[in-house]
């Protein structure tokens, strides 16, 4: 079984992560998928040197989300002797999320709710509502 655990970067994400990490131990066999989105909409009009400075920019971003938010989130999971790895994309939350587990076979994402913003606040708007009401797994919030 996979499991897609979408973290935001906030506290709300470590208790997604604390909530897959006790269902993943409850299970014979389970592959968690750590996954944090950038959020980045393609649509924008740039010069070339802006296109390449952008490409830079993304680069960064990644580098920076793996080093904070997603490597620890994976050395936390493996300390507990789970198996799992990250994704970090650039994309819309929802439909990025909904892309990742579909693609991965997952058998259900688990997000946090919380009042703090980052993911959740985005999450929590029409993004949630599109994950909820337009995934292809289920989707559990934990709150």
């Amino acid at each position: 079984m996979k499991l897609v655990i979408g973290l935001d970067g906030q506290s709300s994400g470590e208790k997604a992560l604390e909530f897959a990490k006790n269902l993943a131990n409850r299970m014979e066999s389970c592959e968690l998928i750590v996954v944090y989105v950038i959020e980045w909409s393609p649509f924008s009009f740039q010069t070339a040197e802006e296109n390449a400075q952008r490409h830079k920019r993304r680069e960064e971003e990644i580098a920076i989300a793996m080093e904070r938010v997603v490597n620890p989130a994976i050395k936390t999971l493996t300390e507990a002797g789970l198996t799992a790895r990250a994704v970090v994309r650039h994309g819309d939350v929802a439909d990025t999320i909904d892309d990742i587990a579909h693609s991965e076979g997952a058998s259900q994402i688990i997000v946090a709710r919380s009042s703090a913003g980052g993911f959740s606040k985005r999450i929590f708007g029409s993004s949630t509502a599109n994950l909820v009401m337009d995934a292809r797994v289920p989707v559990t919030v934990v709150v």
